[in-house]
């Protein structure tokens, strides 16, 4: 038993929820940041006459996100080059069999494949054989059996989040909001959650063409609702502690992430508060009143107003032919209301309440320097 402990200390495979629910899911999400995102945001560009090649561009980029994720998951894992590389083909092969579930199963597959090639690379003198062959096989081998799996049982919660958001919008509206926006700020990422569970109306093609995913109705205005509750943590811990951190915090939790107050609400949880119960009116207030609808990737769904990739998921829907409805005034003004003007004042408002009764303390919300 101690000779296996440190033969996986050795070849630094530490299994905890730390390593793969945070480390290897938050890059994951900087894998598909690095294709699915971006390539979204340049085939849009592409739209403008005259700008076609952008489109070209980011067809490219988005057909890589499966191989970029399960990379990105390697890196994190701090696998060694053999097989970072060999990670490629294990994406693809799960991202493309996972169907709706492609994200997931890049992450589950991914981790298995990772940590077995790390456990015979360098272990033979033929490493450059054995490793690949150990991470391919185990990798795309697995993807043919589980990741079908994973993507129909994927579906099936996509679709009770679309048929439960359209019965019942006000009552999901919150959830939807206040669940996700409390993932934003936690150490994982919201981000990759909404990419696994498609929040988002945007019709979704796989490496080959086929449509692995054609969101509803009421996935869009999930993915509205879950907008509307990541820009409320944001924003609302940007304002409730700007008399603590001044403009410098104010912009690093409000257009970086809220993710920075996390050793403060270890030390006081009741400063999670005001964001939370403003997410808890802006999310129904966004399905209900607003219908603001997430027509852009499901990625951009939970990224709130980190680089404003919240915001500009919807308006990419918006102009990007998929929206079903013109866009006015009214689209507009319910954008700033939900994204910005509502999470502010409300979580001020709040946090004034809980100052005066003593439940937020001076410096309770100082950002660690």
């Amino acid at each position: 038993m101690n000779k296996a402990k440190e033969f996986l200390k050795r070849k630094d495979v530490v299994f905890s929820a730390k390593r793969y629910g945070i480390e290897a899911m938050g890059a994951m999400a900087q894998g598909l940041f690095a294709s699915l995102l971006i390539g979204t945001i340049l085939k849009t560009v592409g739209m403008i006459p005259y700008l076609g090649f952008f489109a070209t561009i980011g067809g490219y980029c988005t057909s890589v996100s499966g191989p970029a994720m399960a990379i990105a998951i390697a890196y994190a894992l701090k696998a060694p080059p053999l097989v970072l590389f060999s990670a490629a083909g294990v994406g693809y092969a799960a991202n493309m069999l996972g169907g709706a579930g492609g994200p997931i199963s890049v992450l589950l597959i991914a981790i298995v494949a990772v940590e077995l090639g790390k456990l015979v690379s360098k272990e033979t003198k033929v490493d450059i054989l054995v490793t690949p062959f150990v991470t391919l096989v185990a990798g795309c081998g697995l993807s043919i059996p589980v990741a079908p799996a994973i993507g129909f049982v994927t579906s099936k919660i996509t679709d009770f989040i679309d048929f439960s958001m359209t019965l019942m919008p006000l009552l999901m509206g919150i959830i939807v909001s206040v669940v996700i926006g409390v993932a934003l700020t936690l150490p994982i990422s919201s981000a990759a959650i909404c990419a696994a569970l498609q929040l988002s109306g945007a019709v979704v093609l796989g490496t080959a063409g086929n449509i692995v995913s054609a969101g509803g109705e009421g996935l869009a205005l999930a993915g509205g609702a879950a907008v509307a509750g990541c820009c409320a943590q944001m924003v609302g811990f940007a304002v409730i502690s700007f008399r603590e951190n001044g403009v410098g915090g104010l912009v690093s939790q409000g257009i970086g992430t809220s993710m920075l107050q996390m050793p403060n609400i270890i030390k006081n949880p009741r400063i999670w508060i005001p964001a939370t119960l403003a997410s808890a009116i802006t999310g129904p207030l966004a399905t209900c009143v607003f219908e603001l609808k997430m027509y852009g990737a499901a990625i951009n769904s939970g990224m709130g107003t980190c680089g404003l990739l919240g915001p500009i998921g919807i308006v990419l829907g918006w102009f990007g032919g998929e929206y079903p409805t013109a866009i006015g005034a009214f689209d507009w003004i319910g954008l700033a209301l939900i994204c910005f003007i509502l999470p502010a004042v409300l979580s001020l408002i709040f946090a004034q309440i809980l100052r005066k009764i003593g439940w937020i303390k001076e410096n309770d919300l100082l950002l660690p320097q």
